[in-house]
């Protein structure tokens, strides 16, 4: 171990002696700084190579890693000092120290090893406290989008390109900001407004549409891993977690201040315990993937707890504050100031967050159902008190009288493993197993199991006969599972293995041998060759009959249980199997004519509280309050099992302390060891949503512009840090963020004021020697086409084939005149309630979800209220990258494939769509003189919201006439230019 550890050191400290007076070397600045390039790595705790860690000089003192004073025969010398020119031992990895590195090692060493107390050695992240995304926002004053655009496009000698036509804009700005094409209506009554307000008319009707808050709470929901199944194994679906997705709709209809948004995200359970439209925001804290497999090893369960929490650090840290907060789980950040005592300072802040379901209504809600309730339950608690102390009764009594009982229990109690019974021969054909009580909950006759039932014949050569080999067939209702129907079949109690058993749904299983056949034995059993028998999913039969039959019309009983001992798995070494017993041989007729009509009235008061509706349960999480309770520690590695430094729940340390806090007059936090898990939440959400917190302006202004225009001012939308890319304009980033600020956080004003830009509303024209210098259009010399997301593709096939119809957002009646009208659907979430699918969903341990290739009406609504599961595969929106929710999507793949082709041609969806656009069309043109002409213009403006050229239209109505109005419309349903908006 130590000459491991000399290694790693020896590139450190091998100090050359060198003659002349040398001037004092200061630890921090000469020597830590060589430390912590070549040994800190893999010399740090939690991940201390040869048990050696760096970080302090105890342990370089303690290890005799270096002798204070002495150099010469300092451990730490003789590894990073190379011998007859071969590489030294350490560093084990990178280049060796030079010899200026090793004399500044050997005299620190010489001069007493000082070490400044109460510093610890750690790494030094790239970005530091006057990284930009730290500082207060600076400019603005007096500037305009286009002003800042058009600088810098001046630096690099470009010029944005002339205004967009009308049609050109009116689609761009339709599908940006409700995600569906315009209606035929729609565009004529822009083409006819020629008034100077036209186009931000046209913005204000569609940001008072509902379909806007459909539109960008999707995009939202990409950002805070939204998703309707928790993940991992089991990947189980969440029926009850749709209320977020429509609180997220109905906020931003209503235009929420976003501040008061994320503070509902983060403790909106706090903020207002007892309105429910507030709670649910809250609902984001376990929106995300969770494992709930449930290990039963301690260490491993930690492991699991620590995983949930970290997902919500992650999540919290890159949606709210573009930050990578996760990365210093294990050590330090490499690259951005956050230490681990950030991490798990925000650990702390979430530790007592369950995932779970918890009734959402508000306090009118709740004593409006606890009236109806309470007669009924105090009615079923007297009941059920008189059952039970009727039932108390007769078991005592049978208990005065157990030694008489228990005189006729004489055999061993049944044995999971095999248990055997034996009678006179009979010759039978079928023989059944009955189930009168099972060994785990005695007064229940199902849920038993059975890997074997043999049955042998009474021949020279017994044989057992039950054998599907022999010719043996069995029957019994089971468990069944959709996508495997025979898992749990009672032809696995006659195969000859016992890996597999038969879960009985009812009270017997029966088999059928081949022919009549001489029987004198039986054996069966649910853990044959197990090493655990009394695991819990053996569950066996306690009490029994076996019984044979000739005609499987007329039984006889050849063998019970009744004689055996109770059941040893039955509780308490089977004390609830013989209560069980006992109370069925001792109670009297009077006795249970008396409990049978008390269980009838218990029946009618439970189908009576049954009757009264359930408050609301929604997946919005638990609060564990041991689970919040500290100390908490820093993981060192991050493991749960090596507990580091305590720390406490406070802001993040680099923008509370120096020069960063100073700057931006941030208020800094720290709360108290014995503060409450909700007063955590709550001074964080406080924290990141405070106006001086320029990152949380930043990185929501930038989401804007990046939805906007495809790409972020900064690229990588959830990332600002070291590693993120730098921002491509700067102050017009702090512009925006500041009018987010003055504007009171509301998303809407920003929208329009980007809309109302000459840089957005120019058009996408492409200009070669503009494209060699910004192929990409970063410095926006043109609007950057876009290809549509995949649930507004869908959406679009479903609104131009008339299966789905929006609400025009303006008024037909006035187009005529010019003075359209808005128009507005009352409802902020214009279709909500759960989710449809579409894929089949399957569920035993784990679940399994088959795409549809049928779509029915049921589905024929908006993508976003599609109850979107994690890991599952929906045909053509998962072509068209939508993105799996196992974790925020901030930026949206934008990929080309063959089967994205070949999906939108031959989906049954969309050969659905194109027959119901070719009804559409022809039902709205049957009027016309030159029909098929007026469905190629009909169907082009629907499409393309422009009108065919003559070639196009003679093109399209030669098609037609040869292939069919369905082939024209399905042509249009393929056309790049559909998905395409310029």
């Amino acid at each position: 171990m130590k000459d491991t550890f000399l290694t790693w050191l020896t590139a450190f400290t091998f100090v050359v002696a060198t003659g002349g007076s040398l001037a004092a070397v200061d630890f921090q600045s000469d020597v830590a700084p060589i430390l912590r390039e070549h040994c800190l790595r893999c010399h740090r705790p939690g991940n201390a190579e040869a048990d050696l860690s760096i970080e302090t000089a105890e342990a370089l003192i303690d290890s005799e890693t270096i002798i204070p004073g002495d150099a010469e025969n300092s451990w730490l010398v003789e590894l990073i000092t190379a011998v007859d020119g071969a590489r030294p031992q350490m560093p084990a990895e990178g280049e060796p120290l030079d010899d200026s590195q090793i004399n500044t090692i050997r005299q620190w060493i010489d001069e007493g090893a000082i070490w400044p107390d109460d510093f610890q050695l750690k790494h030094q992240a790239k970005a530091g406290d006057d990284w930009w995304a730290f500082q207060p926002l600076v400019g603005g004053a007096g500037a305009s989008i286009d002003q800042l655009i058009d600088q810098t496009l001046a630096e690099n000698k470009l010029s944005r390109n002339p205004p967009a036509g009308k049609r050109e804009l009116i689609r761009r700005a339709t599908y940006d900001l409700i995600g569906l094409p315009p209606t035929a209506d729609e565009i004529d009554a822009f083409l006819q407004d020629d008034s100077p307000g036209a186009y931000e008319k046209l913005l204000d009707r569609l940001l008072r549409s509902p379909h806007y808050g459909e539109r960008w709470g999707r995009h939202w929901l990409d950002v805070v891993r939204f998703g309707e199944s928790n993940g991992f194994e089991r990947n189980v679906i969440i029926n009850d977690l749709w209320p977020f997705r429509d609180y997220v709709i109905r906020s931003l209809n209503e235009d929420k201040p976003f501040d008061r948004l994320i503070k509902e995200h983060l403790a909106g359970d706090v903020i207002k315990p007892d309105d429910p439209d507030v709670v649910v925001g809250s609902a984001f804290l376990v929106a995300g993937p969770y494992d709930d497999v449930g290990n039963q090893d301690p260490v491993q369960a930690a492991q699991i707890r620590a995983n949930t929490i970290d997902e919500m650090i992650r999540a919290s840290s890159e949606a709210f504050l573009g930050l990578t907060v996760g990365c210093a789980r294990c050590h330090d950040h490499k690259f951005d100031p956050i230490t681990q005592h950030d991490y798990y300072s925000l650990y702390s802040t979430f530790a007592g967050i369950v995932h779970g379901r918890e009734v959402l209504a508000s306090p009118e809600e709740r004593q409006q159902r606890a009236a109806k309730v309470k007669p009924l339950n105090e009615r079923k608690t007297k009941l059920e008190k008189q059952i039970r102390e009727l039932n108390a009764g007769v078991l005592q009594r049978a208990n005065e009288n157990l030694e008489s009982y228990r005189k006729h229990w004489t055999r061993p109690p049944v044995d999971r493993t095999g248990t055997k019974e034996t009678f006179p021969t009979v010759t039978a054909k079928f023989v059944r197993l009955i189930c009168v009580s099972q060994d785990v909950n005695p007064p229940s006759s199902s849920g038993f199991r059975i890997d074997e039932f043999e049955v042998w014949s009474d021949t020279d050569k017994p044989q057992n006969v039950a054998l599907a080999s022999a010719g043996g067939k069995a029957y019994g209702s089971a468990r069944r599972i959709e996508d495997f129907p025979d898992a749990y079949g009672p032809q696995l109690a006659i195969d000859g293995q016992t890996g597999a058993r038969f879960i009985a749904t009812g009270r017997d299983l029966t088999i059928e041998l081949a022919e009549p056949t001489p029987i004198n034995r039986v054996v069966f059993s649910s853990a044959r060759g197990e090493d655990r028998p009394e695991h819990g999913k053996f569950v066996f039969v306690a009490d029994y009959r076996i019984e044979v039959s000739g005609d499987r019309e007329t039984w006889t009983v050849v063998a019970t249980g009744d004689d055996r001992k109770p059941a040893s798995h039955a509780g308490a070494n089977g004390i609830r199997h013989q209560n069980h017993r006992l109370s069925i041989a001792a109670i009297t007729e009077d006795e249970t004519r008396q409990r049978q009509q008390w269980q009838r009235e218990l029946d009618e008061v439970n189908r009576a509280l049954a009757a009264i509706p359930s408050l609301p349960r929604v997946w919005i999480g638990k609060r564990d309050q041991q689970k919040a309770r500290g100390p908490f520690h820093v993981f060192l590695g991050g493991s749960p099992q090596k507990k580091g430094d305590a720390v406490t729940t406070e802001s993040l340390a680099v923008m509370s302390l120096g020069h960063a806090q100073a700057a931006t007059g941030l208020p800094a936090y720290s709360m108290p060891a014995d503060g409450s898990e909700s007063e955590r939440r709550l001074a964080l959400a406080s924290w990141v949503t405070d106006s001086n917190n320029p990152l949380t302006l930043r990185v929501l202004a930038n989401r804007l512009w990046h939805y906007h225009f495809g790409t972020g001012i900064v690229a990588t939308p959830s990332d600002f840090g070291y590693m993120g890319q730098r921002p491509s304009h700067p102050e017009l980033l702090d512009f925006l963020a500041a009018q987010l600020r003055d504007h009171d956080w509301r998303i809407k004003p920003i929208h329009k004021q980007i809309m109302m830009s000459q840089t957005y509303r120019q058009s996408s024209e492409f200009r070669g020697q503009a494209a060699a210098v910004d192929a990409e259009s970063r410095l926006l010399w043109r609007f950057p086409p876009q290809r549509l997301s995949a649930e507004a593709i869908r959406d679009t096939m479903l609104q131009i084939s008339g299966r789905w119809q929006r609400a025009n957002i303006i008024d037909a009646n006035t187009v005529a005149t010019g003075q359209a009208e808005a128009l507005h659907d009352p409802s902020p979430v214009p279709d909500g309630g759960p989710g449809f699918r579409l894929y089949h969903f399957m569920q035993d341990n784990v679940c399994t979800y088959v795409p549809l290739d049928q779509h029915g009406p049921e589905t024929y609504r908006r993508a976003v209220y599609h109850q979107n599961a994690r890991a599952s595969v929906v045909d053509l929106m998962t072509e068209f990258d939508q993105p799996d929710c196992a974790m925020g999507t901030p930026r949206r793949a934008v990929t080309t494939t063959p089967l994205q082709a070949l999906t939108l041609l031959n989906h049954q969806f969309t050969l659905d769509m194109a027959t119901a656009m070719a009804e559409s069309l022809s039902k709205a043109c049957e009027q016309s003189d030159m029909q098929t002409e007026a469905q190629v213009v009909l169907g082009y403006r629907r499409a393309f919201t422009r009108l065919p050229d003559e070639n196009e239209t003679q093109a399209a109505i030669d098609f037609i006439g040869q292939h069919g109005l369905p082939a024209f419309c399905r042509a249009l349903l393929n056309a790049s230019e559909l998905i395409y908006v310029q």
